[in-house]
């Protein structure tokens, strides 16, 4: 398969290469990073243990919960919270002895 860097692959491309490829094959020299080839930093230095587009920061437009909502929410909380106390599993969906 001849590949032209500025076409795009299509996911089947993807998968004949993947499973084309070498896994015993050593890296050459001067490949560069995935972390480093993405990275949002102007210098190539990351901030983080993990780049922004792996676990992007949480959206701004939250407002706190007021009112009969934020009674809900700790209801539903202490529910979970005195489920386990007693020793039951609510784990998936259905209340049973864990």
């Amino acid at each position: 398969m001849d590949l032209d860097m500025h076409e795009a692959l299509t996911d089947d491309e993807l998968t004949e290469l993947a499973l084309a490829a070498d896994p015993d094959a050593p890296v050459d020299a001067d490949a560069v990073s995935l972390f480093d080839a993405v990275s949002e930093e102007e210098d190539g230095e990351r901030s983080g243990l993990l780049p922004g587009w792996y676990m992007p920061a949480v959206a701004g437009g939250l407002r706190p919960l007021h009112g009969w909502k934020r009674r809900v929410v700790w209801l539903i909380i202490a529910s979970f919270l005195l489920i386990n106390a007693y020793g039951l599993c609510s784990t998936y969906g259905h209340v049973g002895f864990g």
